[in-house]
């Protein structure tokens, strides 16, 4: 059976290239101007697969897609934006969109993601063999469940992005070895990846291993030393168990990541720094803010995209494979 797509885009040469280009690659496809109009379309009929711009006449296609979900269709939904609407992407993807595909559109690329959601009801045997396959290359076990591939989804998708990323999870789940993952997709990868562990250093020490320190600067500097903001530089900083960190730390942080400028302890000079921030922590810090320990601001400025890790119990599939 031949599959069919709807294309809903109101730029009639692009859609007309689209549908002419995916006939001829074998699908059936029948296009849109406006959100009504595919509606009504499918309203008639079923479509293996819709394709819709972010920006249409009528409504967004975030607002196509809600519609389809609230009506129970689960067809496979394929979002076309420009990177600069990356937010509105990341949106979609929570909101149940399969995938997304940037403009200037690439056709080998869109073909790929077509037939990835189409067939995505592979036997288990041939999903795992391909999926084992994938997470060989790069050396760790990411899982088969559909927790594990909605997570790793938003991975992609936030990576090549510069959003600050908050990673929420129980211990043991793997938040440091997805922070990674990211750094390792982003247009980061060749520069240096820094993790510290917020809740292992003393509260005296935390300044100092953030921003650095020069010889003399307190008791116990016995030579000068950059901190992990000067060793990320250009690249990304990971901040395990950000919630640890004291009122005062917050604060010096909150004005780096604004400023994107540290001051070594006992120095004048200011250093220009470029980080990607990747957090995580496994409190509720919306709890943390009511009780006064977390500032507000800062938990804005480091989550502008969360994560949230599945527990070995949301997926049970995934237990005899690690």
């Amino acid at each position: 059976m031949v599959p069919s797509i709807l294309i809903v885009e109101d730029d009639l040469t692009f859609s007309t290239m689209l549908k002419t280009w995916l006939g001829k690659k074998g699908f059936e496809v029948e296009t849109a101007s406006t959100q009504a109009k595919a509606r009504k379309q499918i309203g008639t009929r079923d479509f293996d697969l819709i394709l819709s711009d972010l920006r249409l006449p009528d409504q967004d296609g975030l607002s196509l897609l809600s519609w389809l979900r609230e009506q129970g269709n689960q067809v496979p939904f394929i979002i076309m934006t420009s990177y600069a609407e990356i937010q509105s992407a990341v949106r979609a993807m929570k909101e149940g969109a399969t995938d997304y595909i940037s403009k200037p559109v690439q056709p080998d690329e869109l073909l790929k993601k077509i037939k990835e959601a189409i067939h995505q009801e592979k036997t288990p045997a041939e999903s795992g063999k391909e999926k084992n396959a994938a997470q060989t290359t790069h050396g760790f076990l990411e899982g088969e469940s559909e927790e594990a591939r909605k997570l790793y989804n938003y991975v992609g998708l936030v990576a090549p992005t510069q959003m600050s990323v908050l990673i929420n999870g129980a211990s043991g789940t793997g938040k440091e070895y997805v922070a990674h993952r990211i750094h390792q997709l982003s247009k980061r990868s060749e520069k240096p990846f820094i993790a510290i562990d917020c809740g292992s250093i003393p509260k005296d020490l935390a300044a100092s291993e953030f921003f650095g320190h020069v010889k003399g600067s307190f008791t116990g500097a016995l030579n000068d030393k950059a901190g992990a903001f000067e060793e990320a530089n250009g690249g990304t900083l990971f901040l395990d168990e950000i919630g640890n960190l004291s009122y005062e730390v917050q604060v010096q942080l909150l004005r780096a990541l604004q400023e994107r400028r540290i001051r070594r302890i006992g120095s004048t000079k200011e250093i220009e720094v470029d980080v990607r921030l990747i957090s995580a922590t496994n409190e509720n810090l919306k709890e943390a803010i009511a009780k006064g320990n977390f500032r507000e601001d800062l938990y804005h400025r480091i989550n502008e995209f969360t994560l949230q890790m599945p527990s070995l119990k949301e997926r049970p599939e995934d237990i005899l494979l690690f």
